[in-house]
């Protein structure tokens, strides 16, 4: 079994979501793992990237990084065959998707039906998956990287996290809760939405909670697109993807900020100020591929399109541990104030 190296340095990751498009992030993982040069500490998920965090941890738990690999592997294979008939079919020599007609009709009908209506028997393929692949009693208990998975609730607009402790079927499913395709999780009594309306994902957890000083941020949204949308649909698409980005791109925001007001400091008193200063932020990421992929490709369950985004994620994180290895608890290896500024 290949084994993480003992003296090998740890980093917390944050996954953003971004339905199929979290197949980029897998292949991320897939090479992290194979190459056994890092540990993970904390890992903070929103929807696809929730599903990529619990999916790692099982696997971790139950076989090390070889079986944190098939774990992710069986994950996403899963949802490929989880489809009750054809959502996505590919184009471009499977390089991006499109709805399937019947697909493109029930989209149109979530503008006039609730999920109630549309769904009344509340049918997920998702919770099926999660549920047979994840021992959440012991994970709960055994994880071996520490766990921070997003919802909003639905209310209050406010993030709810749910650490390792807390996880359930549930609390996946909330994170990755479409409010116009799917009902409302209730979780103790509180209903909640997909995480990306709260944070996608919560990076401060990674800050206060984990001892790793390094921040691996693997990104699925472009922090820029190549054209300004022009269609009806289009402009619905980006103002909601907008909305799911504002508040990583805030705390972000308020991150280069700190580290830049710390930076000018000769004289750190506080524990904060150190710790801050201390911390390192890296990315990893596809902009050019993924401003092109259409909106409709987030909803596809097509294992020739999730296998094409894997390898991608793959490529980019091997070539990032080539370039940045040794960049791993000394520096960051991205300048915060230009990406987010």
């Amino acid at each position: 079994m290949n084994l993480f190296h003992s003296g090998a340095p740890a980093i917390n990751l944050a996954l953003q979501g971004g339905g199929a498009h979290g197949a980029f992030t897998w292949g991320v993982l897939d090479a992290l793992l194979e190459d056994g040069r890092l540990r993970f500490d904390g890992v903070s998920g929103t929807s696809a990237g929730a599903m990529n965090a619990v999916a790692l941890a099982q696997g971790l738990m139950a076989g090390g990084p070889d079986g944190a690999r098939a774990a992710l592997q069986t994950f996403w294979t899963a949802v490929a065959g989880s489809a009750p008939f054809e959502v996505a079919v590919p184009v471009d020599d499977g390089k991006n998707m499109v709805l399937a007609p019947g697909m493109r009709l029930m989209l149109q009908w979530a503008h006039y039906f609730s999920p109630e209506q549309l769904n009344p028997f509340d049918l997920n393929p998702l919770r099926d998956i999660v549920s047979a692949q994840i021992d959440f009693e012991r994970l709960r208990e055994h994880s071996p990287v520490k766990l921070f998975i997003a919802a909003t609730n639905a209310n209050t607009g406010k993030l709810r996290l749910f650490r390792g402790h807390e996880l359930t079927a549930d609390a996946i499913l909330a994170s990755a809760c479409l409010p116009t395709m799917h009902r409302s999780v209730v979780i103790d009594g509180e209903p909640y939405w997909d995480g990306g309306y709260a944070a996608n994902p919560a990076v401060f957890p990674l800050f206060e909670e984990c001892t790793a000083h390094d921040i691996m941020l693997v990104m699925l949204t472009p922090l820029k697109h190549k054209a300004t949308p022009q269609s009806a649909g289009d402009i619905k698409n980006r103002v909601l993807e907008l909305a799911f980005n504002s508040t990583f791109l805030r705390e972000m925001r308020m991150f280069a900020h700190l580290r830049e007001h710390v930076s000018r400091k000769w004289l750190r008193l506080g524990s904060f100020e150190r710790r801050l200063a201390g911390t390192h932020f890296h990315v990893i990421e596809a902009a050019e591929l993924m401003s092109e992929l259409s909106t409709e490709s987030k909803l596809a369950a097509n294992m020739q399109f999730f296998d094409m985004l894997k390898n991608l994620g793959r490529e980019r994180a091997q070539a990032w541990l080539q370039a940045n290895h040794g960049d791993i608890g000394r520096r960051s290896s991205v300048n915060l104030g230009e990406l987010f500024y």
